[in-house]
């Protein structure tokens, strides 16, 4: 009983609680998305892979739709097209972000929660209404569209290819990268605020006593001591934007195929249920190897720093 109370003490007993939720909400689901992914299509679900019949234990696993993903370049430039939009939505995110968050922890103490609450407003309203007024916002005579044109912003998006041509703002890439800015713009602030708020100011003004300017000191101290939430609201804008269905879905055209449409179309269009189950395993072997790999990485620097 002494040795049952031991392993139930406060410390691993805390410890168990993100790994059993890991197991539960991720690791399980995971490997029935996996289980899918090497499975026969039936008729209207898929066939168990292992099977028991006349006394024989016989397991079938289907690679070909592995095959198939990865010599099809349909599949390959959706998750170029995925990445690449992820990764322009993360840094747009960072440059508008860090300069509110960064405005944000140097505020006076008692305008700092009205700041916040003016971040995490948003997310008061539904996320769907919230995207989907931008249709309105931008489609022809929206007020949106409406200053974009008359400004004659719309020239200089149609220069640089983000719409294909003046006044056209919705179904294009910039429409999708506008909407998940704008969704996960949050995202990428929190975490910036959190560890901007706790850095200790006595550092800059060492710096300034040393002769530094103001400049060289976000530079120098600010920004790497910050690079901690930058990784942080980094990955939480990168890593749900690759998979984003939603956003492509209302603002997004067919120049602007994500994955997310095609998992939905091989499940609901195809009924191809191991089709979608492999592009959504690839899609988190994706994320999920690169973030392994720079973990590991980073604690080995870590490791070193000391």
């Amino acid at each position: 009983m002494k040795r049952v109370a031991r392993w139930f003490s406060g410390r691993r007993l805390v410890i168990a609680v993100p790994y059993l939720f890991l197991l539960v909400f991720f690791l399980l689901p995971f490997l029935i998305v996996g289980k899918i992914s090497v499975s026969e299509m039936g008729t209207v679900a898929t066939k168990d892979v292992l099977t028991f019949t006349d006394g024989v234990l016989q397991l079938s696993l289907k690679l070909s739709n592995y095959v198939f993903i990865a010599t099809d370049n349909l599949y390959f430039s959706t998750y170029v097209s995925s990445v690449r939009y992820a990764a322009a939505t993360t840094v747009l995110c960072l440059l508008i972000g860090y300069p509110f968050a960064y405005f944000m922890a140097r505020a006076r103490p008692t305008v700092q929660p009205a700041l916040l609450m003016m971040v995490m407003l948003p997310f008061w309203t539904s996320f769907l209404l919230r995207v989907y007024s931008w249709k309105g916002l931008l489609s022809e005579n929206g007020a949106v569209a409406d200053l974009l044109i008359g400004t004659g912003i719309d020239q200089a998006l149609a220069a640089v290819g983000l719409i294909s041509a003046p006044g056209k703002l919705m179904n294009t890439p910039f429409s999708l990268l506008l909407g998940m800015v704008y969704t996960y713009l949050p995202f990428m602030i929190l975490p910036l605020y959190a560890n901007l708020a706790k850095m200790d100011l006595r550092l800059l003004e060492a710096a300034a006593d040393l002769g530094a300017s103001p400049w060289v000191a976000f530079w120098k101290i600010t920004v790497p001591l910050s690079k901690a939430g930058i990784i942080a609201g980094s990955m939480l804008v990168f890593i749900p934007c690759v998979g984003e269905f939603v956003i492509p879905e209302l603002l997004g055209g067919p120049e602007t195929l994500m994955i997310g449409r095609v998992i939905w179309d091989e499940f609901f269009s195809n009924n191809d249920w191991p089709v979608a189950s492999t592009v959504a395993v690839v899609m988190i072997l994706l994320i999920i190897v690169p973030l392994a790999i720079f973990n590991k990485y980073q604690a080995e620097a870590q490791e070193q720093g000391r």
